[in-house]
């Protein structure tokens, strides 16, 4: 009868049903699920693509609604204090510049930092940078400045040297003036990153040799900022 017994065998189907309702599997730490639910990881992908949108729109509503326009620059006069040419090339040019800025913008504010200007000729620079003072524009509103550039030597190649020269027996020289810096819109609580700024103005300045003083501008300076 033991016999009998010990050759019984385990139904398969009992086998299987008792497979099916034992959802486990032994480790060393102990019993652990071994079906792991996925939604809980598509709520959360859900939400996270949700958010993203909201987010989306609410930018575009904002940049739609205040769409800050890019800061103008004008130039109302120049004046020149000396200018010297020595050899090798070497230029010394000391100048004064009144520069109006203006925020178009009736509701953005500008922050401009790390404001430096030069003077070029012949888009080689004859003057070294100058850090000019932080600046803040508020909305709608015009700043004048007048910053003096140069009056430290500075290398120059021939090209430079001697166009200046036959510019000055001409009475005309063609300048630019150059901003470099950084700004960022503010309007109340919201404040947007920082934007890189360059600031080009051509100038036509009527100069003649050994000439001090204010120097006309002649034709209607034109200045570009990119932003």
């Amino acid at each position: 009868m033991a016999e009998q017994q010990s050759h019984v065998q385990e139904d398969p189907t009992h086998r299987q049903h008792h497979h099916h309702h034992f959802p486990y599997k032994r480790t060393q730490q102990g019993l652990t699920s071994r079906y792991r639910p996925n939604a809980p990881k598509r709520e959360h992908c859900i939400c996270i693509t949700i958010f993203i949108l909201l987010l989306g729109i609410i930018i575009l509503i904002l940049w739609l609604a205040y769409h800050p326009s890019k800061p103008r620059f004008s130039v109302t006069s120049a004046a020149i204090y000396g200018l010297n040419a020595t050899t090798p090339p070497l230029m010394s040019i000391a100048m004064q510049f009144t520069i109006l800025i203006t925020n178009p913008n009736k509701r953005v504010s500008i922050y401009f930092d790390r404001l430096s200007a030069l003077v070029s000729y012949r888009n080689q620079p004859i003057t070294p940078h100058v850090m000019l003072p932080p600046l803040y524009l508020e909305k709608h509103s015009t700043v004048s400045l007048s910053p003096e550039i140069g009056g430290t030597p500075v290398p120059v190649s021939e090209e430079v040297s001697n166009g200046l020269v036959m510019d000055e027996m001409n009475g005309v020289v063609a300048l630019k003036l150059v901003f470099l810096g950084r700004l960022k819109w503010e309007s109340g609580d919201i404040k947007s990153a920082h934007y890189g700024l360059y600031v080009k103005c051509d100038l036509l300045v009527g100069l003649r040799k050994d000439f001090v003083g204010q120097v006309p501008l002649l034709g209607a300076p034109l200045c570009d900022a990119d932003t």
